[in-house]
């Protein structure tokens, strides 16, 4: 059982093993009563596109899916629940009652930066197995690297100021409060206003008071004091709740004053409506005349990533930001199209040797790779940073060419001759034969490799606007499977 700082499992206490769509159910039981039971297939979670035209994402959510791959069991609750359909095998149920999850999984680890087409999450073994775990797979690497990659945008957005996630009220459910509240601090934010995301991640909680505390109160100079009296040492101010220039400010400054003279050191004031770039001015200024340059300006209110740039821009006079609904539910493009696709799969006369397999679309990006593959990141020799992704069958050792020819997926005269290389495998082993083979870090090294990881990937490829496209290409070998596999299915 996966432990947390509540000393519990989330996935433990809620079995979810049954939140998949209806069809990984009648699928598994299809297999069965064709006599696929046995047979193995190998499937990939990828995604086809960034989210917000970006030129990068950040993978997040790993540890919740081996969480709940753990913790896969069938209730009796569940096998009734099935029986009463009338349309499942006694001898599908008795598997469902037995049931002892036996793949093997490879992921990419939480806080890489990823690119469309390449397999974040590949799952070999029993087909009945492989299948049915589908949807929950996507559903927490979906969501949580959607939040992640919306979180680096705003972060990189406020240029070295702390972004906080203030959205636990306008999150899509519980789950996504308290787990977008994760993705949100691996991708750089520095807390949360979520409790629980604490309690059970160590994402830092941070909070100060509602308008209601002000209202609460006589007069708004009575509210900040009582608050100033409660905690001294960490006396942040909302400002807004009259009129941020007339009374919010000069009566934080008076507040401010009074701790200060009483040997504690003011933290902030935050500024939640109005035109944010002027009043953050004329507050600095305020504060600064009062003998306060120490106090911060912290300012919230429906930001982004694109907001906050501009109040930079415009020389606002900001120390942080507090973002709510548009980072936790990324308003702008609130889906991360991941999909999980079949590359391989046996026969009932030989079921684990992989026979690859491809889907075919008039739309070239939605024709998928085939075989059992491996990503790897290409970094240059001289100056460490990435220069492309390359997708190869799984026994490929990239290291062992050089010059290493890779080539466009979409089969054009498109190719790349590289030197003075190194290469590293991105996936990494999860499960072997059910049994979980990897440890999830905490949440801080986490946090950290998603910045060093980063900080390879060049700036014009993390730019907002028409990003530098970021190659994802395939190995020679693979290449070739691939067309002489569309040839065939053509000439057909």
């Amino acid at each position: 059982m996966e432990q947390r700082r509540g000393g519990h499992s989330l996935f433990a206490e809620r079995n979810l093993t049954m939140l998949v769509d209806f069809y990984e159910l009648t699928m598994a039981n299809g297999f069965l009563e064709n006599g696929l039971g046995s047979v193995h297939a190998c499937f990939d979670l990828f995604f086809r596109k960034v989210p917000d035209q970006g030129g990068y994402a950040i993978m997040a959510g790993l540890e919740q899916a081996i969480d709940y791959l753990k913790n896969l069991r069938f209730t009796d609750a569940d096998i009734a629940y099935l029986r009463e359909k009338g349309i499942f095998s006694e001898a599908f149920l008795q598997y469902l009652a037995d049931f002892e999850f036996t793949c093997d999984v490879w992921a990419i680890p939480e806080g890489t930066p990823i690119f469309p087409h390449e397999p974040l999450v590949t799952v070999c073994g029993p087909a009945m197995q492989a299948q049915f775990v589908e949807t929950m797979l996507l559903l927490t690497v979906n969501h949580q690297s959607l939040i992640a990659t919306k979180a680096s945008r705003i972060v990189r957005a406020a240029d070295g100021r702390p972004v906080m996630e203030f959205g636990s009220r306008r999150a899509q459910g519980s789950d996504g409060a308290l787990f977008g509240a994760r993705a949100a601090y691996i991708a750089g934010a520095a807390g949360t206003a979520c409790a629980i995301s604490d309690r059970e991640f160590g994402v830092p909680a941070l909070g100060t008071m509602a308008h209601s505390w002000i209202q609460m109160f006589p007069t708004e100079l009575d509210a900040f004091r009582a608050y100033a009296k409660v905690y001294p040492d960490a006396c942040t101010l909302l400002v807004d709740t009259y009129h941020v220039l007339k009374t919010g400010v000069p009566n934080a400054i008076t507040v401010f004053k009074e701790l200060k003279a009483a040997g504690h050191v003011p933290q902030a004031i935050r500024i939640d409506s109005g035109d944010i770039a002027y009043l953050s001015k004329k507050a600095r200024a305020m504060l600064d005349e009062a003998g306060l340059p120490e106090v911060k300006i912290i300012a919230s209110n429906s930001l982004d990533e694109y907001l906050i740039r501009d109040l930079l821009v415009q020389g606002a006079k900001i120390d942080s930001f507090g973002v709510g609904e548009r980072l936790v539910t990324s308003r702008s493009e609130p889906v991360f199209a991941g999909v999980y696709k079949l590359s391989a799969c046996g026969t009932v006369d030989a079921p684990t040797v992989m026979i690859p397999k491809i889907k075919l679309s008039e739309n070239a990006s939605k024709i998928t790779n085939p075989g059992c593959k491996m990503p790897w990141r290409l970094f240059d020799g001289e100056t460490g940073m990435a220069i492309a992704d390359v997708i190869t069958l799984r026994d490929e050792d990239i290291n062992t060419a050089e010059p290493y020819v890779i080539f466009d997926p979409e089969f054009t005269y498109k190719r790349k001759t590289l030197t003075n290389f190194r290469a590293v495998k991105l996936q990494v082993p999860v499960f072997e034969k059910g049994k979980c083979v990897y440890e999830s870090p905490d949440i801080e090294l986490i946090r950290s490799r998603c910045k060093e990881q980063l900080d390879l990937i060049w700036d014009e490829v993390k730019r907002f606007e028409n990003p530098h496209v970021y190659y994802v290409d395939l190995s020679e070998p693979l290449w070739k499977l691939k067309r002489e596999m569309l040839d065939r299915y053509f000439a057909e």
